[in-house]
């Protein structure tokens, strides 16, 4: 099943979906795009074909050489078009279907950013000690911030000219974490709901191993530290 894909300015969402040899995972991930939105599949270095199929498969990609979680998603904000942006990973985790309540209500105007709660379905879906540096990680976006938020997922959706006025800078692991805290600084709205989160298509980059959570973790930790910011807005 292809990508429907339509006219920004038709449809008013555009998918970012970060990618780096997610191959095996592309054609379900961007069948399950909703009929009338873009997706933006943003590779970031692969070498197994996945911006060659991403493109017979419907999907618009932007490449982005330099390597980074945050750098693919910046390059994927920056390259979008529409009024609504929404991301999601691309290793069949997350539904990217599960997207629209989120649309709906940032376009109802009851939330400035809405964020997805993973919630684990079937074994090895979220290793255990990626859980408990998120729950840790969550705790402490609690204690800067007074949001009780319970997990920093990647499946989320916001306006696209507020979030380039938050003016992010991370490039690295910490880049979903430092948007929710510069836009709490910012006042926004933020909701969180409750998603399934299923096993992973292929090998992980980041949580799958100690270190890459480790690196996830002090990437965040980074954010955390910095200063409120002045001047950032809805």
């Amino acid at each position: 099943m292809s990508a429907v894909t339509t006219s920004p300015a038709r449809c008013g969402v555009d998918v970012i979906l970060p990618c780096l040899d997610e191959a095996e995972a592309l054609p379900w991930v961007l069948g399950r795009i909703p009929p009338g939105w873009r997706a933006l599949v943003v590779d970031n270095g692969s070498s197994d074909g996945s911006p060659e199929l991403a493109r017979a498969l419907g999907a618009t990609v932007v490449d982005e050489p330099r390597r980074g979680f945050g750098a693919a998603c910046h390059a994927g904000l920056t390259a979008a078009s529409a009024e609504i942006v929404c991301f999601c990973d691309c290793d069949g985790s997350l539904d990217p279907a599960l997207l629209v309540p989120f649309v709906d209500e940032i376009r109802s105007g009851a939330a400035d950013l809405v964020l997805g709660r993973r919630r684990p379905r079937g074994r090895g879906a979220w290793p255990a000690h990626a859980r408990a540096g998120n729950i840790a990680l969550a705790r402490l976006v609690r204690r800067r911030t007074g949001l009780r938020l319970h997990d920093l997922g990647p499946l989320r959706a916001a306006r696209r000219e507020p979030l380039l006025a938050l003016g992010l800078t991370d490039r690295r692991s910490g880049y979903p974490l430092q948007m929710v805290v510069r836009a709490a600084d910012a006042g926004w709205r933020i909701t969180e709901h409750d998603v399934p989160y299923v096993p992973r298509t292929g090998a992980s980059k980041v949580t799958g191993t100690w270190r890459g959570t480790w690196q996830a973790v002090r990437d965040m930790s980074r954010a955390l530290a910095e200063p409120a910011a002045d001047g950032v807005s809805r």
